[in-house]
């Protein structure tokens, strides 16, 4: 197997099954071979260009270790060949779709989620890719590696390894297919954002103020004319490296697989149910190894015609199916909200902008679905002539915050006007509004904030109250403009937390969420019951406010 090679990267999670990227019948596993010639290891350069090898046998946990093979490249290889591998550690063992990267290089991309050894063996309707045996070794994750994202809490998320993830996610549909300058001037921007989760699209788009033609696409052939058997590996292999660049910023690639802004210029938008599936299975046999990865079955699905309620099942549990490693996986509304109770939803991605005018009203999605919501659309600060695209940057930043005291997430996105037409939400280039630096101070409160996550205090009467009761709390006072405020806490709804006692000792911040000001407030206060619903400080102390909009008050137990 002198022209086989291994190679490592970086990347992905977790485990599942494995799904053919065709639905041609499996075959049986081989017996096991032993692996003949010189194995080559190397890190896989994910620019495009042709790999080269460098000794190496050793991934990172939660890293990508790829197997790269030479095969057939004649006839349709992306419907002809099928490449699978199975990786194993002792009885553990999670199986991996492989695909075809042209030019005769097919790839198996596998995450390990333990360290140690492993070995591999794959499978293929090739002889010349079937039954290849190899070994490699997982260790230490880097310092920036925490692995990827999952649901903890129930409402919540978190790294792999327990760091807790607290979601402050951008919109920017289509940077992916501008010219590489502006890609550049992207990546520089949020690498100076407080966004750690960027949402944007597989497929071009073609709407307001996006009507310029991407200079790759996801298949081959030009515009009216694509043949959807057949990949363009140029057009991934740029995707992934975009996918790669995010991860080393440290944020996560929340890619959206269907969208309905097509207008008929490439017809994406209405593909046969065999076209998507077999597109599906593609995109998920290339990306489920990168550990920054989440899905988003669609944007605005409900917008997409040619589409019904059984394609987005079918289509759900297909990724769900046929991700090894585990991704989250969501879709997007437009005007009907999904059953995001499906079980195949790891949580709920909503556009709502009234839903976060208020914590109260934010909070209800949850005990809808019992899952996390992330609201990624709720309007987007900025100043184009259309209602979703206007808000005030204090009002995106308001909402921001009724969401969080909520105990849920909430996406920016940003539309103003440009001669160019580079507007951030679509094309990406420069950040020009007032929300991202206050964004970042929000996001400095969150990862400040118990492990757990925020809870509702008191949803049904005090919403504004969010946090870990009796140790934390987070008061949002929105557009009130009081002078003062009474120190007094509410005792959480039965089952809800614990409830705070006589004598517990606080101390209190009051946090200008505009100016991103944090102003200790001097002495602490002692409480005592004061109701059946309240305590209060035993001396009647309130806290002093600037009489300003937009001020919380953050609240934290002593404890000796």
């Amino acid at each position: 197997m002198t022209e086989n090679s291994i190679r490592q990267s970086f990347g992905a999670q977790g485990g599942r099954r494995l799904c053919e990227m065709t639905q041609a019948p499996r075959r049986r596993w081989p017996g096991r071979r032993t692996l003949r010639g010189t194995l080559l290891a190397g890190l896989l350069l994910l620019s495009g260009a042709a790999p080269q090898a460098r000794a190496a046998d050793t991934v990172e946990l939660w890293g990508m270790y790829e197997v790269v093979l030479r095969g057939p490249a004649g006839g349709n290889p992306f419907l002809e060949v099928h490449l699978a591998g199975r990786f194993a550690q002792g009885y553990d063992s999670i199986e991996v779709p492989g695909f075809y990267d042209g030019e005769g290089v097919y790839r198996i991309r596998f995450m390990p989620r333990k360290p140690g050894s492993w070995t591999y063996e794959t499978r293929s309707n090739v002889p010349e890719l079937n039954g290849k045996t190899g070994a490699f070794s997982v260790g230490k994750p880097s310092s920036a590696n925490h692995g990827p994202v999952h649901v903890t809490n129930l409402f919540h998320f978190a790294y792999a390894d327990g760091t807790p993830y607290r979601q402050v996610g951008t919109t920017c549909y289509v940077w992916t297919h501008q010219d590489e300058a502006l890609q550049e001037q992207t990546l520089k921007t949020l690498a100076a954002s407080p966004f750690n989760k960027i949402r944007f699209c597989v497929f071009p788009k073609r709407y307001s103020w996006n009507t310029n033609e991407p200079a790759l696409y996801p298949f081959e052939g030009r515009p009216r004319n694509f043949d959807t058997t057949r990949f363009n590996p140029k057009f991934f292999q740029h995707f992934e490296q975009r996918i790669l660049d995010l991860q080393r910023l440290g944020i996560e690639a929340d890619v959206i697989l269907l969208h309905p802004y097509d207008e008929g210029a490439w017809g994406f938008d209405r593909m046969t149910p065999l076209e998507d599936d077999r597109y599906l299975r593609y995109v998920v046999a290339r990306l489920a190894a990168f550990r920054n990865v989440w899905w988003s079955l669609a944007n605005e699905y409900d917008f997409m015609e040619h589409k019904t309620e059984e394609d987005w099942e079918r289509m759900g549990q297909l990724v769900s199916r046929t991700d090894p490693f585990g991704h989250l996986l969501s879709i997007h509304n437009g005007k009907r909200l999904f059953n995001h109770t499906r079980p195949w939803i790891t949580h709920a991605s909503i556009q709502n902008g009234s839903a976060v005018a208020d914590p109260n009203t934010a909070g209800i999605y949850r005990d809808a679905y019992r899952k996390p919501v992330v609201y990624d659309e709720i309007k987007y600060e900025g100043d184009i002539p259309k209602r979703w695209g206007n808000l005030s940057a204090e009002e995106l930043v308001f909402r921001f915050w009724n969401g969080t005291v909520a105990g849920t997430y909430v996406g920016h996105g940003e539309t103003y006007l440009s001669p160019d037409d580079v507007l951030w939400w679509s094309k990406g280039g420069v950040l020009k509004g007032q929300s991202p630096a206050r964004l970042a101070f929000l996001r400095q409160v969150l990862e400040a904030a118990p492990a757990e996550g925020l809870e509702p205090i008191d949803k049904w009467q005090n919403p504004e109250y969010g946090g870990q009761a009796p140790d934390y709390y987070l008061v949002y006072l929105g557009r009130q403009t009081p002078d003062s405020w009474e120190f007094r806490l509410p005792k959480p709804p039965q089952g809800k937390g614990q409830p705070p006692a006589e004598g517990m000792v606080f101390k209190a911040e009051v946090l200008d969420t505009w100016n991103m000001t944090v102003t200790p407030v001097p002495g602490t206060f002692t409480i005592t019951r004061q109701t059946d619903y309240f305590y209060a400080d035993k001396d009647g102390r309130r806290v002093p406010l600037p009489g300003k909009p937009f001020l919380a008050i953050r609240i934290q137990r002593l404890k000796n």
